[in-house]
């Protein structure tokens, strides 16, 4: 289960995304219940994703960008999360009281926080599917060395031994015989 929360978090993100460019056209056409609705609903999202995530931090910890085998991609990914990590710290102060603005009726107020707090929620929601991209589908991890291939072992055991004396293996074209066999 908790394997699969930063795949559910990226979902969350992308739904919140969906939300939020729906809220404003909505509100562009003049429906201010549907756009109250949608937002409240982008937020209802964004708070089961900070949930989601919190939980997998606790149980999991961070995972690592593999920036040793993308060096170059690790540049982009680090600018990428610091804005994001940055700016998703406001997302809640600025979203909670753009909303609460907009339930007491104070329009003006409102659209003043809202000039600030969309374009942000946006982008966190945005760039969270990508950090998520970056990690677990663009740059994954890369594996550890495989063991030796079979062929590697018979090769390796063909070779003389310390003191010199043959294994008695004869490797030719990938066919395995005995020293003594013709």
């Amino acid at each position: 289960m908790i394997e699969m929360l930063p795949h559910l978090n990226a979902t969350l993100n992308a739904v919140a995304t969906v939300l939020l460019v729906v809220g404003l056209l909505l509100i562009k056409r003049g429906d201010e219940r549907l756009h109250k609705a949608t937002m409240v609903s982008a937020f209802a999202v964004s708070a089961v994703f900070l949930v989601c995530y919190l939980i997998h931090k606790a149980f999991k910890g961070t995972t690592e960008f593999p920036r040793e085998a993308y060096p170059t991609a690790a540049y982009g990914y680090y600018a990428l999360l610091i804005s994001h990590f940055t700016l998703a710290m406001a997302v809640p102060v600025l979203a909670i009281w753009a909303i609460v603005l907009g339930f007491k009726d104070r329009r003006e107020q409102h659209r003043k926080i809202a000039k600030w707090a969309f374009p942000i929620w946006l982008y966190v929601s945005v760039t969270g599917v990508l950090v998520y991209f970056m990690l677990y589908w663009w740059f994954p991890p890369v594996a550890e060395a495989p063991e030796p291939a079979v062929s590697a072992v018979i090769e390796r055991a063909a070779e003389p031994s310390v003191a010199g004396a043959s294994s008695g293996l004869r490797v030719n074209q990938g066919n395995v015989t005995r020293g003594d066999a013709t």
